[in-house]
């Protein structure tokens, strides 16, 4: 499997080349040369399949040339030996047609441990036989950061530098970036929005005088080797669900796209999907994308969904490319335009292509509220703010009502006990297995959201090795 940019001028690469870059040398986003395909009995010998021997079939394709399936199971066995739940990723049954995918059992408590754990590994694996210093850098906003952190803190050959925006996550998130104290984990708060410190990751792997010091690479979905193994519990629920002999709908609550992405993926490879709901809150640039054509940047409104506080979703570059026919210098051409004036307009023929698919829901705070209390009421579930986005939009969802419709629950509820605690007036405590989180030392340094500070930061703590 090869690997190409969605811009067009990074080189090809293979699955290894591609994990350790993250971001093409391009500006762009890589992604698969082609979609792998999976038969209907491809996807029905995946029933009764643990979790890691369902990984292993999904992701093969992906890896080859660079993983055996004995070398790829060993990974997924100790990325998700660390899982609090033998399922990995549970299904719960909500009511007759609506389901809870709850992919938050991981050792931070959020869907991003899924790829991430496995993330580290591949990094650690890939780096043992090379001579190569590793300087991760990260943006995040809330999940991403803390997953990130734990599956690379200690590792060798490598450094982790995380952006958060200050005051912008909820403290169970930021104390979860900030007690790690290992010595190659770097925490910054920036005073600005998670858009600015994401166009900050970006801009420094462009800048080559910076970029050229280090050996860098990314964290955030923007690597391809996250969405991989995100697309893996798509096919797992599907298949307990029925498939492939029974569509399903999925909703998730997404902010930059990758999750649904990877959803996405899943379709092209053969999972019958019904339909794929992007659920966004009131900062909904995902949604006037897909419902109008409008993918144009607003203003970030802090909500207590803060994951989803975004304007700028960097994997939508990835369906724009598909859009665009695999155009790299089209897909180029249009990103370049909304860099300048932070606006792109979908056609009506790639909305229509979209709308194939994919539908979109605006959910705002009532509507997150109402949804975590009928969660609790109806079903005995405590949900997060994210997931009650997702819930939100699956029940107003228009779909026929034999297809079941699977929400992803992306955060444990305590991760959000206050927003939990407004809507449904019970205090989600937090696993055990988290220990002592509030009596933590914290360790982070607070700068301006300037690219130039955030430069120097870097380059006086990075091991240049």
């Amino acid at each position: 499997m090869h690997y190409v940019s969605t811009r067009g001028h990074a080189p090809r690469l293979g699955f290894e080349d591609v994990t350790l870059a993250g971001l093409a040398s391009d500006g762009g986003l890589y992604v698969p040369e082609s979609w792998p395909s999976f038969s209907t009995a491809d996807i029905a010998a995946l029933r009764g399949l643990s979790y890691v021997d369902t990984a292993v079939a999904v992701m093969r394709p992906f890896v080859a040339g660079a993983l055996d399936d004995a070398a790829l199971k060993s990974l997924c066995e100790a990325a998700y030996g660390r899982f609090a739940h033998a399922a990995v990723v549970p299904l719960k049954q909500l009511d007759h047609r609506h389901w809870l995918l709850e992919l938050f059992h991981g050792p931070t408590l959020a869907f991003k441990d899924v790829a991430l754990q496995l993330l580290g590994l591949l990094f650690e694996r890939f780096l043992a036989n090379r001579d190569t210093h590793l300087t991760v850098i990260g943006a995040t906003s809330g999940d991403t950061g803390s997953a990130a952190i734990d599956a690379l803190a200690g590792r060798a050959k490598v450094d982790i530098f995380m952006l958060h925006p200050k005051g912008r996550v909820s403290e169970v998130q930021r104390r979860q970036m900030t007690t790690v104290l290992a010595p190659n984990v770097y925490n910054i708060a920036i005073e600005g929005s998670f858009d600015d410190a994401q166009a900050m990751v970006k801009a420094m792997f462009a800048h080559q005088s910076f970029a050229g010091q280090f050996n860098l690479s990314a964290v955030n979905s923007i690597n391809w080797a996250r969405l991989m193994a995100q697309i893996v519990y798509y096919f797992y629920s599907a298949v307990q669900l029925g498939s492939p002999d029974r569509k399903v709908a999925f909703s998730v609550p997404t902010g930059n796209f990758g999750d649904v992405f990877a959803g996405y993926v899943a379709a092209r490879m053969g999972l019958p999907i019904e339909r794929l709901i992007v659920a966004t809150n009131v900062n909904d640039i995902l949604h006037r994308a897909l419902s109008a054509g409008d993918y144009s940047v607003g203003s970030v409104t802090p909500t207590a969904a803060p994951s989803m506080d975004i304007q700028v979703s960097s994997n939508f570059e990835r369906l724009l490319f598909d859009l665009h026919g695999r155009d790299g210098d089209a897909l180029a051409a249009s990103m370049k335009g909304f860099e300048t004036n932070k606006r792109l307009q979908l056609s009506q023929g790639m909305r229509d292509e979209a709308a194939g698919l994919f539908s979109s829901t605006r959910v705002d705070a009532d509507r997150m509220q109402l949804a975590m209390r009928w969660a609790y009421d109806k079903a005995g579930e405590t949900i997060d703010p994210h997931s009650a986005i997702g819930l939100a939009a699956a029940q107003d969802a228009m779909l026929d009502p034999s297809i079941p419709v699977v929400t992803l629950a992306t955060a444990h509820p305590a991760k959000f006990g206050d927003a939990v605690e407004r809507a449904t007036g019970i205090r989600p405590t937090l696993p055990s297995r988290i220990g002592e989180l509030f009596e933590r030392q914290e360790r982070y340094t607070i700068l301006p959201a300037e690219i130039g500070a955030i430069e120097g930061f870097i380059a006086d703590q990075a091991d240049k090795a």
